[in-house]
């Protein structure tokens, strides 16, 4: 894994290239602490196949012009949902229906911990 330096610049980098072709909805999700595989996770939303491949190719782009390494990118064939791995960050670019469907931000986030019966549940941070 590289410093979180690095990973946070990979993120800008990642963000801004979604940006540029207007991805919509970007959310960056810390996993940091959920799992050993990647730092974070990224979902950008696009309206077509041909957006949901520029993203990720645009991704791919800016992450390689700035020096970083791209390991792959799966999905392209379909266009709706084509994820590229950058290591430390996976980014899901993802047309809204396959968004909403799959539920990647519901599935990655930490839920509140339950209280037991009779008690109150701790305040979320």
């Amino acid at each position: 894994m590289v410093t979180d330096m690095d990973t946070l610049k990979l993120q800008k980098i990642a963000v801004k290239a979604l940006e540029d072709i207007k991805g919509r909805d970007i959310e960056v999700i810390n996993t940091k602490k959920l799992t050993a595989l990647f730092d974070r996770i990224i979902i950008a939303s696009a309206d077509s196949t041909r957006q949901v491949k520029a993203l990720a190719r645009n991704v791919h782009d800016k992450v390689k012009e700035a020096g970083g390494e791209v390991i792959g990118i799966e999905g392209e064939e379909s266009g709706e949902w084509v994820l590229v791995d950058l290591g430390d960050i996976v980014v899901h670019v993802m047309q809204p229906n396959v968004r909403l469907h799959y539920d990647l931000e519901s599935l990655w986030k930490i839920q509140p911990k339950r209280a037991a019966p009779g008690k109150v549940a701790p305040p979320e941070k």
